[in-house]
């Protein structure tokens, strides 16, 4: 059943319209880019922007030098390693080389003995 005197659409046109007129007022009334204290706060938000920028950039150049001097630390002691490795390894040839001649002496020693016992066999017989 309808009921002539039922405003409610006509009402709700109307709050419709005045929410419009109010935002449309609301935007009006804000700063303008063009206002000085907008200008401020424009300058402000950019000076931060700037001077975190370069605090980053001082954190990276810092991570970097870090970075540097670990790989120039590790390049170092994998230099000492190889180094001390060759050493080691040096060390090992000439006691390999010291072992060797020291069999080759021996066994001249041995023949040289077994060789002066033959003889003196020889000379005893003879």
């Amino acid at each position: 059943m309808r009921h002539p005197s039922d405003n409610g659409f006509t009402e709700r046109r109307n709050a419709a319209a005045d929410a419009k007129r109010q935002l449309l007022a609301k935007f009006a009334s804000a700063p303008k880019p063009t206002d000085p204290e907008m200008q401020e706060k424009l300058a402000a938000r950019e000076a931060a922007g700037r001077a975190r920028e370069a605090r980053r950039a001082e954190r990276e150049a810092l991570k970097a030098a870090e970075h540097e001097r670990v790989l120039a630390e590790a390049a170092a002691l994998a230099a000492a390693a190889e180094a001390e490795e060759r050493a080691e390894a040096e060390a090992r040839q000439a006691e390999i080389a010291n072992r060797v001649s020291r069999v080759v002496a021996d066994e001249a020693a041995r023949k040289a003995e077994r060789d002066r016992r033959y003889a003196a066999r020889k000379a005893r017989r003879a």
